[in-house]
């Protein structure tokens, strides 16, 4: 109301009232059209824009940009793209919208930044990628270097629990497990050996990669897992990702 009559939340502030981001900014963005100016007010960033800008329409005050809107607003800002993968995996992992709808939104803006690259994440994400660590290692391990395309969050029951794999190479009877964070606390140590134990039971080998492993030394990383997929059946090639490769 401060800001104008047409003004509407957007970006962190949209992003934390529809639980698409868990940190809680510390200034109130708002966005009103382009022709409509106000003074500095504290406490509120002020956006402005030349498009009509599609509403929150669930029903639930205060009004908010969409959830595509507030990913892509928020995608301009992100210091990398890890980041924006970040946050296209987390919006469709809590079902707050879907990669379509992000890509129906993305065809109605002109300028975009990283729209090629949104577009194939969007794909992969779809495909069952759910974190950046999990799309870097798509990205620059997999494809790259000619391996089989792996099962994405492929679904087991064991013990009547549910286990998701993050990549299942089914024909050759081996996972890879990618894990985002240096340290997980007990539970998540007991849940993935259980995964892995599991796993073993049904004859499959689990690799299991960090985030350093994935980004800084992909090539080597390729090299072993299609040193496990050989001894599997794979018949390859293992291929050269650009002059430089390691693999």
């Amino acid at each position: 109301m401060r800001a104008g009559p047409r003004a509407i939340l957007s970006h962190e502030t949209a992003a934390e009232l529809d639980g698409l981001v868990d940190k809680r900014s510390k200034m109130i963005h708002v966005t009103v059209p382009q022709s409509q100016h106000r003074q500095q007010i504290a406490g509120i960033v002020i956006h402005r824009s030349r498009r009509s800008i599609a509403v929150q329409r669930r029903g639930r005050l205060p009004l908010r940009t969409a959830t595509e809107e507030t990913m892509l607003d928020l995608a301009e800002m992100a210091t990398s793209f890890d980041d924006v993968i970040s946050l296209l995996a987390r919006a469709c992992q809590r079902r707050l919208t879907t990669p379509f709808l992000i890509s129906e939104t993305l065809g109605q803006r002109a300028r975009v930044r990283w729209r090629t690259e949104i577009e194939q994440a969007l794909r992969d994400v779809a495909g069952g990628v759910h974190s950046a660590l999990e799309y870097r290692y798509l990205r620059d391990v997999e494809r790259p270097h000619g391996l089989p395309t792996a099962e994405r969050q492929a679904k087991a029951a064991k013990d009547g629990r549910t286990v998701y794999r993050d990549a299942l190479y089914r024909r050759y009877g081996v996972a890879v497990e990618l894990d985002g964070n240096a340290s997980h606390p007990a539970e998540q140590h007991w849940s993935d050996k259980h995964r892995d134990n599991a796993a073993a039971v049904d004859g499959i080998v689990t690799l299991r990669y960090g985030w350093a492993d994935v980004t800084e030394h992909p090539c080597e990383t390729a090299r072993e897992v299609a040193a496990v997929l050989a001894r599997r059946g794979w018949r390859g090639p293992l291929q050269r990702c650009g002059p430089a490769c390691r693999a």
